[in-house]
């Protein structure tokens, strides 16, 4: 154990595998649901990419924009296989001397050893920052108050990142949603300072419903090369630039952009109390018969007891609104809302 996760464990957390548990799913889930939560991001990992060549390096290998990424700035991106399917998506944003990646934790060791094959001779070196920085989320309607409180610097707008003299970060994703990274030697202080403001403490489930809820993929090792960046409506969350150079998989990704029409897009899924599900898991509908429809992409708890998700479908099936999970014949999930309009 770290000195970050020794501390959380004093607070009563239940640490597994990249999670962290402080109460039951539903109460987590009510809490993500009707107040502030304050999240140990354990499930994400973080690679650090540093040197001159950090952002020339990136930018020829992933989705979005890295040489015009603002200092003050942060970014969906993803990389992606030959075939456009996204090995790995991530939150990025620059530090002074490089950028940082926060991804699945899940896929860091065989992502970072895939990343670094790609080096050669740039100027760049590439290592997991895991042990160096610690992740908090942060998520409610008193969030921006409550970091303030604590005394965390505040972003501007919207995928904006702030950083104080103790290096610091804040990342806003949302008007109510922000990432804090922090050396992880002062992770247990500020996250004692984020409960003393006021922000309920909460586990890895209950940030990813936060997730679910705004419709914010996240790529992990069952659905690894599953998806084109559109299926998972990136393009519509910032994820990809249509406007630079080359990368892995940039010919499929602007064909599907630009060539017919999308037929599969994420929407976001109820799935009622008993019923087991997981990421990745198929999903069927009567237009497509036995051949699968789609796929689920993050499941988390729901305060009824029953789960919400994100899910990759065919948009005629949703269309048709009858969705199932596992089988033909399998549980029938419920349509929710987005937070934004599907193009």
């Amino acid at each position: 154990m770290t000195a970050w996760t020794e501390h959380l464990a004093r607070l009563g957390a239940t640490l597994g595998e990249h999670t962290v548990t402080f109460a039951e799913p539903a109460t987590e889930a009510h809490a993500a649901s009707t107040a502030t939560i304050a999240v140990p991001l354990l499930h994400l990992g973080l690679i650090r990419a540093a040197g001159p060549d950090s952002a020339a390096f990136l930018h020829n290998l992933v989705s979005n924009e890295v040489n015009k990424l603002e200092p003050d700035a942060a970014a969906w991106n993803s990389f992606n296989s030959p075939k456009g399917r996204m090995i790995a998506s991530f939150l990025m944003w620059p530090e002074a001397e490089g950028h940082v990646l926060a991804l699945s934790a899940d896929i860091l060791p065989a992502f970072l050893k895939k990343l670094s094959m790609y080096v050669l001779r740039s100027k760049v070196k590439l290592s997991n920052a895991g042990t160096e920085l610690a992740l908090v989320g942060l998520a409610g309607p008193a969030a921006a108050t409550i970091l303030q409180a604590a005394g965390i610097p505040l972003p501007t707008a919207d995928m904006k990142q702030a950083v104080d003299e103790a290096g610091v970060r804040c990342i806003r994703l949302g008007a109510q949603c922000f990432v804090v990274a922090a050396p992880a030697e002062g992770a247990g202080p500020l996250f004692d300072a984020l409960l003393a403001a006021g922000a309920i403490k909460a586990g890895t489930a209950a940030w990813q419903l936060v997730m679910v809820r705004a419709g914010l993929p996240l790529v992990t090792a069952p659905t690894q090369e599953e998806f084109v960046a559109q299926m998972l409506n990136y393009e519509l969350i910032g994820g990809v630039s249509f406007n630079k150079g080359c990368y892995p998989g940039q010919e499929i990704v602007a064909r599907t952009q630009y060539l017919g029409k999308l037929k599969k897009r994420m929407y976001r899924v109820a799935i009622a109390a008993g019923i087991d599900a997981a990421p990745g898991m198929d999903l069927y509908a009567p237009d497509f018969g036995e051949q699968s429809a789609g796929k689920l992409v993050n499941v988390a708890p729901a305060p009824d007891g029953g789960l919400e998700a994100l899910a990759v479908l065919q948009s005629s099936s949703a269309e048709a609104g009858e969705i199932r999970l596992g089988a033909p014949a399998g549980p029938a999930l419920q349509l929710l809302v987005l937070p934004y309009a599907l193009s």
